[in-house]
This record gives C-alpha cells, sequence and structure tokens, in this order.
C-alpha cells in the first residue's frame, strides 16, 4: 500500500473494493480458519468439524474470487496447514508438501475429471489408455517427509506449513514401520502418513480414564501428539505405525504413482494395499462405494479416498496451483449422523471476548463415542440453520471427530421450542454486549472479564504463544485464580518458592516450570507479538509485522534488545505513535487489520502489556539483517503490484523478489504503476490496468524482468 503525498492519487484510481460487509466477512472467516489451522496443525485439538471447516474454506474462497482485493497472502486459502510452533527443529523441504483440494460427492469428483481433462488437451471421452488414475485409501494421520542418504535415514520433519516443517527425525527412529536402512545404497525422500493404530488408541484411553484424566479424542490428534514430543521414550510408548504413497526421486522407468507404489515396497516402505490403479472417474466411484463401510473395520482410521492421475508427465503438466495440485483430490466419506435433542443452548466468552453458542444436548453415541455438546459458531449461524432450544436435530462427527449439529428436524416440533437469543450482557462479568456493525460476532468488550482474561494468559503462555513448556490451563487457571499473575509480566516474576504453593507441585516440578519460564523470556518477535493476541492478528501476520519491524527500524549493532532503554523499548514506543496506514506497509495488512493495530497499540490498556514485558525482563531474539534492496537492481525506481495466482511463487515471494530487485510493491493498480504482474484470476486490478494502459506481466514477464531481460512487446 502505497503511504505518503502519493495516496490519495492512487485511491483515487483504485479500483472498487469489496463492501465492507464482505471484507468484514472475509476477515472473520480468516480469524476462525487460522485458529482452526492452528489447533489441528499445531495442537492437535482440534475444535472445528471437516465439513464445517472446508464449507467456511469454501466461502472464503468464493469471496476472494469475487472480490480479489481481499486475497492476502496469509490467506488460509493460500496457505497448505500451520507454520512449525517452535518447539522442535525446522526443516525446510526440498518439495513444498501440498495440501489436497476435496470433492463430497460423484458429481464433484466427475468435475474433478473434467478439469483435468481440459487441462491435458484430451477430449470428455478420453479412453483409460490416454488418462488413467490411482485410488487410494486416505489415512487419517500426520503427514511426514523422510530423507535417506546412501541407504541409511538422516531425517525425518512434519509437513508444517508445506514449506518448513517439524525435525522429529529422533521419535521417528522409534516406529518400527519405518526402515532405518534400505536394501541398496539409494537415497530417496519419500512421504506418507504416520498414525495411531486404533487398539493403540483403545489402549491408552483406559489407562487414562483409569488414572482420571481427560481422554483423547481421537486416534488422528492422539496420533501427533505422540510423534511431537521432545521426549522420543514418549513417542517409542505410543506404538505408532505409517504408510507411505510418494517416492521423491527421479528413478529409471518410475513413470507413474501405481510404478512408484511398487517402487517403495521393493525397498522396504510400507505401503496401504487397498489402493488400485488403471481406472477411470467411473472406478474411482466403484472403488470409494466398495470402502464405504468396509473402512470402519480396518485396524486404522481413514477418511476418504485420495484420487491421482497416475503418469507424472501428466501431473507436471497440469502443474499446481497455491494449495494443491490440480492432478489430485481427496474424497471425504460423509460422516454418520445420528439425531438427539437440544436441551439448551449457552453462549460461551472466548479469548477475543467473542461469545460462542454452544448446544447442550441429550447424551448421544455417534462414531464410537458419547457426544453432549457441539458449537452452533454465532448467532447467524444458529439463524441460518433455524435451530431453537428443544429441537430435535441431526448430529454428526465429521471426519469422527468433531460433533456438528447438521440441521433441525421441523417435522418433529412440538410448539414448546424456543429462539435462542444472545444476551443483552456477558454472562460472565456482566458488561453490556457489543455485536460488530456489517459482522456476526457478538464478544464483551471488558478486557478485564475473567473469561477473556483466562483465554487470553492460556494463549500467551501456549504453543502459539511464548510456548512456556508445563503452563497449561490447569496451572495458569490456579494462577490467576490465586492472584499470582495478574499481568503477563507477572509469568516472569514468579519464584521457585511461589510456584510450590501450586496444587500438585514438589520442587522439581516447580523448578522445571521456573526453568522454562526463563526460557521463554527471549523468543523470535513474531512469537511474541502473536502471543499477545491482538484482534484479527493470526500467526502469519505476526511474522510479516515482525519482519516489517526489524526492518524500519533495525537494531544498533551494540544496542541491547531489552531493558528500558534497549530495542525492544524503543520499538513499542514507535508502534504507539503510529497511525493506521502506516500499518499497511505491512504485507497483506488492509484497512480493517491496520485499524485494529493501531487501536491496540495505541490504548493504554493493551499498550501497557507491552510496557509490562519490558519491564518483566523479555527480550526478542536479535532479528538477522535484512538483505538491502539493490540501488542498481533490474526495478530500481519501479513500482509494481502482484495480482491473482502464480504457479511459483506465493504472493510474499514474489513481492520480496521484487523488493530484492529494487522495486517497490503496490497494493492497487494506478497511474505511477509501471506493471501489473498477473497471475490466474487476476480480476479487476487486471482490468484497471489495461484501461490505464499499464503493462502487464504474466509469470515469465515476471521472470524475465526480475533478471534483468526486456518485457517482451
Amino acid at each position: 500500500m502505497t503511504n505518503g503525498p502519493d495516496a490519495a492519487d492512487e485511491a483515487a484510481v483504485t479500483t472498487a473494493r469489496a463492501p465492507d460487509e464482505s471484507a468484514a466477512r472475509a476477515a472473520e472467516l480468516r480469524q476462525i480458519l487460522e485458529r482452526a489451522n492452528r489447533l489441528y496443525y499445531q495442537e492437535d485439538a482440534p475444535e472445528l468439524a471437516d465439513a464445517e471447516y472446508d464449507r467456511l474454506l469454501r466461502e472464503l474462497q468464493d469471496l476472494e474470487d469475487q472480490y480479489p482485493d481481499l486475497q492476502l497472502p496469509d490467506s488460509p486459502t493460500q496457505r497448505v496447514g500451520a507454520a512449525p510452533v517452535g518447539a522442535l527443529g525446522e526443516v525446510t523441504h526440498q518439495t513444498p508438501m501440498l495440501s489436497l483440494s476435496n470433492a463430497f460427492s460423484a458429481d464433484e469428483l466427475r468435475s474433478f475429471d473434467a478439469r483435468v481433462k481440459k487441462g491435458l488437451g484430451l477430449p470428455p471421452d478420453a479412453p483409460q489408455s490416454d488418462l488413467s488414475y490411482v485410488a487410494e485409501l486416505k489415512i487419517d494421520g500426520l503427514a511426514i517427509s523422510l530423507r535417506y542418504e546412501r541407504g541409511r535415514f538422516v531425517q525425518g520433519a512434519t509437513r508444517g506449513d508445506g514449506t518448513t516443517g517439524e525435525d522429529v527425525t529422533p521419535n521417528l527412529r522409534t516406529i518400527e514401520a519405518i526402515p532405518e536402512r534400505l536394501p541398496e545404497p539409494a537415497g530417496p525422500e519419500v512421504r506418507g502418513e504416520v498414525f495411531m493404530p486404533k487398539t493403540e488408541f483403545a489402549r491408552i484411553n483406559a489407562e487414562r480414564e483409569e488414572a482420571g484424566l481427560a481422554l483423547y479424542a481421537n486416534p488422528r490428534n492422539s496420533g501427533a501428539g505422540s510423534l511431537r514430543q521432545i521426549d522420543p521414550a514418549v513417542t517409542a510408548s505410543r506404538r505408532l505405525s505409517a504408510w507411505f504413497y510418494t517416492l521423491v526421486e527421479e528413478s529409471p522407468g518410475i513413470d507413474r504413482q501405481s510404478k512408484a507404489l511398487d517402487r517403495l515396497t521393493a525397498l522396504g516402505f510400507p505401503v496401504e494395499p487397498n489402493h488400485e490403479a488403471g481406472l477411470d472417474i467411473e472406478g474411482v466411484i466403484a472403488f470409494l462405494e466398495r470402502w464405504r463401510e468396509p473402512r470402519h473395520h480396518l485396524p486404522y482410521e481413514t477418511d476418504g479416498v485420495v484420487v491421482k492421475v497416475d503418469r507424472f508427465d501428466q501431473q507436471r503438466r497440469l502443474g499446481m496451483v497455491s494449495r494443491a495440485p490440480r492432478w489430485a483430490t481427496a474424497y471425504k466419506f460423509p460422516p454418520e449422523q445420528v439425531e438427539t435433542r437440544i436441551e439448551d443452548i449457552v453462549p460461551y466468552v472466548g479469548r477475543t471476548g467473542t461469545l460462542t453458542p454452544v448446544a447442550h444436548m441429550t447424551p448421544v453415541k455417534v462414531a464410537g463415542s458419547t457426544v453432549e455438546r457441539a458449537t452452533l459458531h454465532n448467532l447467524d449461524e444458529v439463524r441460518r440453520k433455524d435451530i431453537r432450544i428443544g429441537d430435535w436435530v441431526v448430529l454428526q462427527k465429521a471426519g469422527d471427530v468433531i460433533p456438528e449439529v447438521v440441521r433441525p428436524l421441523p417435522e418433529r416440533r412440538t410448539g414448546e421450542e424456543r429462539l435462542f437469543e444472545m444476551p443483552a450482557a456477558c454472562p460472565v462479568c456482566g458488561t453490556p454486549v457489543v455485536r460488530d456493525e456489517g459482522a456476526v460476532r457478538h464478544y464483551c468488550p471488558n478486557l478485564a472479564c475473567p473469561a477473556r482474561v483466562g483465554q487470553e494468559f492460556g494463549h500467551f503462555a501456549g504453543r502459539g504463544g511464548m510456548d512456556i513448556e508445563g503452563a497449561g490451563w490447569m496451572v495458569v487457571s490456579q494462577l490467576l485464580e490465586r492472584g499470582m499473575v495478574r499481568k503477563r509480566g507477572d509469568f516472569f516474576r514468579l519464584s521457585v518458592d511461589d510456584l510450590m504453593t501450586l496444587d500438585r507441585f514438589a520442587r522439581k516440578s516447580a523448578e522445571n516450570l521456573h526453568a522454562s519460564i526463563q526460557r521463554a523470556r527471549t523468543r523470535p518477535l513474531a512469537r511474541i507479538v502473536n502471543a499477545l493476541g491482538i484482534p484479527q492478528v493470526g500467526e502469519q501476520t505476526a511474522i510479516d509485522m515482525a519482519r516489517w519491524i526489524a526492518g524500519k527500524w533495525p537494531p544498533a549493532e551494540d544496542e541491547p534488545m531489552g531493558g528500558p532503554d534497549g530495542w525492544f523499548a524503543r520499538v513499542v514506543r514507535e508502534l504507539r505513535q503510529l497511525p493506521p496506514d502506516e500499518f499497511q506497509a505491512v504485507a497483506g495488512v488492509g484497512p480493517t487489520v491496520a485499524t485494529s493495530l493501531e487501536r491496540w497499540f495505541s490504548d493504554p490498556a493493551t499498550a501497557g502489556i507491552l510496557d509490562d514485558l519490558v519491564d518483566a525482563g523479555v527480550e526478542p531474539v536479535r532479528p538477522a539483517p535484512r538483505a538491502a534492496a539493490a540501488d542498481d537492481g533490474p526495478l530500481t525506481g519501479k513500482t509494481l503490484v502482484v495480482t491473482g495466482t502464480l504457479e511459483g511463487f506465493d504472493r510474499q515471494g514474489a513481492e520480496e523478489a521484487i523488493r530484492a530487485a529494487g522495486g517497490k510493491v503496490a497494493g492497487s493498480v494506478s497511474r505511477k504503476t509501471d506493471y501489473l504482474v498477473a497471475g490466474e484470476k487476476a480480476g479487476t486490478k487486471l482490468a484497471k490496468a489495461q484501461e490505464l494502459g499499464v503493462e502487464v506481466l504474466d509469470e515469465d514477464g515476471f521472470r524475465r524482468v526480475l533478471a534483468g531481460g526486456a518485457v517482451e512487446s
């Protein structure tokens, strides 16, 4: 976004933005989906059903397609999963680990087939000899990548955000299904899924129940949590297993997925045996119908079928979009459904004050467990589904995990059912409830609300924030209830003797927690920003904020990072004085998020949080020096706008490449724009560029100008 004197000129010719209501809904969807990604990928504790996640993701994608200015580089539509949480080492994947698009019906699979044929230039009735698919059961586990050198296992990582994952090599060595040595001195990279067998899941839950501990929700999250332990001995005790399905290597004669599966088997990797090759799309549909019921009797969880174009040359021709390959999709089996009655709907107050209605239901068994509660998300969703207190409803556990109220059964109504209304006052602190204009959120604005404070402090100490190991919800609750922590900085003022007063804490456990707190004093700036819980600032925006801050106010070589006269304190003072438009210089930050940032940093009640952290001795890790933009680069003096989807760059990568070449990145097209870089679904910015006569570059043209070449006429 251009700031300063040029801003008015750009604003005058900017293409029409999305309506405020659509922009607010997109911001809300991003927040919901980012939280869902964090809970699913990082904390292994999902609270949103797969089907609901997919529905919300599609709604966001539709909004971004309709209004391209809403598409941010850190949008969940542009990302695979969630970034690593930092407790383990990080591994950069040499080849990105992509996610998959989803299909939920036979017709959607047929539409996928039609897109594949169109992309390959094949007629709709192309024979199997021209195009065939491989169908594989979709394992509900945690995706991993293994690397071998000269036949020996050297490194293993989780998928993470698709580009960077967590190094879990020692833990993977404890899984017997993973070969430590191959039968030949090969050096492949292979990918697959680590999972917890159903019998092991049952054994662990039986032990936890006997010990009076909370039960694990499902094998997928239990397996993921077991693999990502700091202590490999914990992983070893969980008896995990694995299946493999991807071979990342150039091997003579391995020209299709079906042969790659054979090659994996020959190398000693376990391959899920119930796959089938040589199928047309009707054969794929028949395959999934054959497995719809028998899959429940397998010793491991499956939640669908993965469909892949068999030939690798065709896969390469089809390519990929930002999140997923065009040559594969995942069919999701519909979840089991039952009927039950809603006895009450109770609003719960979350970390940002949002009131979430939760259905309390007559207990019912579904997908192997008894369910009593299910989130209804917000009042608009309750109205959209016409759910009432006293209703009989259809309930499912989408993905066999999270309870979801699908729809009411109005034919069973007696007339005694009642509409749910959001309370006028917060049910916890009594403060009048506020509804954001143009949005669906009802929230308690009281920053001191006990419900908000508890959630905020839990987020601050948790893995997405300062990562204070051992400071789980029970510990944080005790600290708050006893008044031992009133401000965030108070965590760092606790002594070992203080911690020994907590329930079930002896000296050793208190010393361990105290040591963990001391380690958390120094964290990367992005983690500190994310820990603050600023409204509409998710993990990726926190990363972008940290990069921007380090570039705008780089620390001097001899400047201390912490303390009242250090760099952190200086940055806090600077942030407090910035107007909203300054924050729009952060990658992906638009007017709505910029306003939220300005309010947070200028409000004494929240800005004082940072002062308290400085006083408590918290200091960021010294940021690495940023590479300066080239003074004589090929794009020096040029202003570029990036729009649409590029195959070889995500939005942030394209913008960084422009800056490294000396160019300037703008958020909208104006007469001062030199080039518009236009990928797929370029939308209104492309039309504006054509109207103004701005030079338009496709991806090949963009690469040419980055390399100093001329634009082809």
